[in-house]
């Protein structure tokens, strides 16, 4: 139940989104939700993680790889392809439960009969490299069909191509396309294997596409797989081309139903880590079930030199780029279900301090200054001139790149938060502690002394909110900021302690300063922006309460051009309150236990009606900070516009002329934390598990696992009664609080049931 995505109609006018939607992958590679006969010009792709490429003076972007499991088919010379033919019925669905899509089709033909074409595909969790898929055709009437299958060197790039030297042959039965990238000239190679148990095969000169020609009888089903691999010079050990071959020729000795049932295995136990039952509301759990999904399927499990686009694995979209979503919208989930993975995240960042180092001597500053769109080396992808305007086609100024210094806090706030949560405080020793230094030191030089208030302040920056840039002392940044700076000195202080050693040789290159000292000083007289006396309301920047007080729907009314950017120099809504999404209400939940029930549920309503949500990041904080004051049903609703946004595809696809599209992994990791964090209630400070229920109404009760200190809980949450249990595995004990109430220790393999605030006696 709640396990499938499904169609069952052909929409021209949704292939793009279809293409999100039925996404399939495995941290490795990411392919499109497409059909096997569709191509560039519908956006096939095979996107592969943490390989890069630059096309002339264009940006740089993600390579996809040759489309390996490309298959078109026709009946007695009628091409049987929704792109061609309407068809009868057409069914197309995701079962993410074991990530597997399928299709069926059926086409009539001139002669008065029907064929039905199938075909169920994967890209295999057990082995990364593969993409495997089985296909059918069978006819009510004998006809000629013709089938031509193999790997289409035919690539989708918006700023290509980024393959040269392309080689397309055989060698045996394998098909084999090889090429080198452009700018780094790194070899990638797909290599194809096709079993069929019928007809007479015939492998196409100079490409690797294989025809069949098959004499089909009525009432017969025809069946065949194809076995494909993918490897490119990042993956190490031999040459791709043999790497690939012998995967794939492995691959087809073990057989399609072998490498399913491993396949298979493989989800099943990331279910089990992972799964979030709702009890009551099947449409959310369907949708929550969805973005964990859509997470999965791009983690990098295997790898710590790669992170999560802002895109995932669903195209070249935002220049595969990886922002500061991945700290504070997806690593909780990670955190909570599987912290290997989570480590890898972090990791990612230890490996790209020298492209933060750069970019802050780039900018006069000292430390590291995270790149707003971080590739493979940490050097900043984003450009200067990112949106042109609608109406004159001219680049336009903004300051993504320059201005949004967050991204440092961001990264500190990320590596901390997996230290506390897991005890794992050897990815500090890792490098860990020398990129929260460096980013301590880097906001010590970016930071004004303002001498007549005797304070530091943080000027001329943009925050979250986009629409806004360049302004003095944004509430979220100056927040995360002084986070930073304490955890510098916390940091300091852990390794003195338990790694003096360490300590005293990561802590060697700063002798000349500003270092601790320097940093404890600015702490000491750090501004950052609190409640007004009266309306408890806190001002998103300075001078944000002198902008126009305009509604959003007034604001909308003046739009022009559906597609125009409402922030940048002329933007609708710089000159506004209008948001594109609250810093404040952000930092509230991130900062929840600094700030009283009241201030949070002013600020909440008084940013809720100014915020446009022009981010998919938006709508998911209102959810959390609306059941962290005790009306989770305000949450619901964001709750699930942000759990649902690749299930519907409503969300904004340009940005001026530059198209946005792609799934959204950091909404569907705000879904997790709206469901968990927020609606369940749970909170782990390091120490101990807290736990306060703010269910929806339609919500009955939350269960979900979690790994907490290396220790397995599965936890149900409902209004009256919290159950506990402990995996007799465990290694050591761990204190529960419900609902503020003494704290509970749940010894390993002991299960405890505890009463809510609010349960009935």
């Amino acid at each position: 139940m709640n396990w499938t995505v499904r169609e069952e109609s052909f929409d021209k006018n949704q292939i793009t989104t279809n293409g999100n939607k039925y996404m399939t992958g495995n941290g490795y590679m990411g392919y499109r939700g497409t059909l096997e006969e569709f191509g560039k010009e519908q956006l096939s792709a095979v996107t592969l993680a943490g390989l890069y490429d630059r096309a002339g003076e264009k940006w740089r972007e993600p390579v996809n790889a040759p489309n390996g499991l490309f298959t078109v088919i026709s009946c007695n010379g009628q091409p049987l392809s929704v792109l061609d033919t309407e068809p009868v019925s057409h069914i197309q669905e995701l079962d993410f439960r074991s990530a597997i899509h399928r299709r069926e089709t059926v086409y009539r033909t001139p002669e008065g009969g029907t064929v039905t074409v199938t075909a169920e595909r994967f890209a295999s969790m057990d082995n990364l490299h593969l993409l495997l898929s089985k296909l059918t055709v069978s006819s009510t009437i004998d006809c000629r069909i013709d089938i031509e299958t193999g790997i289409d060197g035919e690539v989708w790039d918006i700023n290509g191509p980024h393959l040269f030297e392309k080689k397309e042959y055989a060698e045996g039965d394998v098909l084999i396309s090889s090429a080198v990238s452009g700018e780094l000239n790194v070899p990638v190679a797909v290599a194809e294997i096709a079993d069929f148990g019928f007809g007479e095969q015939q492998i196409v000169d100079g490409l690797a596409i294989r025809k069949l020609l098959l004499d089909a009888k009525a009432g017969e089903t025809y069946e065949w797989h194809k076995y494909v691999s993918v490897y490119t010079g990042l993956d190490g050990g031999k040459a791709p081309v043999d790497n690939a071959v012998e995967a794939v020729q492995a691959a087809a000795k073990l057989g399609y139903d072998e490498l399913l049932a491993a396949h298979r295995k493989r989800w099943e136990d990331r279910w089990v880590g992972s799964d979030v039952i709702i009890e009551g509301d099947d449409e959310a759990q369907m949708a929550l079930r969805y973005s964990i999904y859509q997470l999965l399927i791009i983690a990098p499990t295997e790898s710590e030199k790669v992170s999560i686009p802002a895109r995932g694995l669903s195209g070249q979209v935002y220049k595969g780029a990886v922002f500061w979503d991945t700290e504070m919208f997806m690593l909780p989930f990670f955190l909570h279900s599987d912290p290997s993975t989570a480590r890898n995240l972090m990791m990612y960042r230890i490996h790209t301090l020298d492209g933060a180092r750069r970019k802050a001597a780039e900018y006069g500053f000292l430390g590291a200054f995270y790149a707003w769109e971080s590739q493979d080396t940490g050097d900043d992808a984003c450009t200067l001139f990112n949106v042109n305007d609608v109406f004159t086609g001219r680049p336009m100024r903004t300051y993504f790149r320059d201005k949004q210094v967050h991204i440092s806090a961001d990264v500190v706030h990320g590596i901390w938060q997996y230290v506390q949560f897991t005890g794992d405080d050897s990815l500090l020793v890792d490098g860990g502690a020398e990129v929260i230094w460096e980013c301590a030191r880097f906001f010590y030089s970016y930071a004004f002394y303002n001498p007549v208030k005797k304070r530091y302040e943080i000027l001329d920056v943009t925050g979250p909110d986009e629409y806004h840039e360049r302004v003095n002392n944004n509430a979220f940044t100056n927040a995360l900021v002084k986070e930073s700076l304490e955890i510098s000195l916390r940091t300091a202080e852990l390794l003195k302690e338990k790694y003096p050693a360490e300590f005293e040789k990561l802590t060697a290159q700063f002798t000349d300063g500003p270092f601790l000292t320097e940093i404890g000083s600015m702490l000491e007289s750090f501004y950052v922006p609190q409640p007004d006396e009266e309306t408890l309301v806190i001002e998103q920047f300075d001078r944000y309460h002198t902008l126009e007080e305009v509604t959003l729907a007034d604001l909308k009314s003046r739009v022009l051009n559906k597609n125009e950017y409402w922030g940048g120099g002329n933007g609708l809504a710089t000159t506004t309150k209008i948001l594109k999404q609250a810093d404040v209400v952000l930092m509230m939940n991130l900062f929840k236990h600094s700030f009283s029930k009241e201030v949070k549920k002013a600020n909440w309503e008084f940013y809720e009606p100014r915020t446009e949500h022009g981010s998919s990041l938006s709508p998911c904080i209102y959810a959390l900070v609306a059941a962290d004051i005790g009306s989770p049903d305000w949450g619901y609703p964001y709750f699930m516009r942000t759990a649902t946004v690749d299930l519907t595809g409503e969300s904004k696809q340009y940005v001026g002329d530059l198209y946005i599209g792609g799934t959204h992994p950091a909404a569907n990791g705000g879904a997790w934390m709206a469901a968990v964090l927020g609606f369940a209630g749970v909170h782990f400070d390091g120490d101990t598990v807290h736990i306060k229920p703010s269910l929806p109404q339609k919500w009955e009760a939350v269960e979900l696992p979690v790994v907490l200190r290396g220790g397995t809980y599965t936890l149900r949450i409902s209004r009256g009664e919290v159950t506990i249990t402990a995996a007799a595995g465990n290694s050591s004990a761990l204190n529960f609080v419900v609902d503020g109430a003494e704290p509970q220790l749940c010894q390993p393999g002991v299960q405890l049931k505890l009463q809510t605030a609010g349960a009935t006696v």
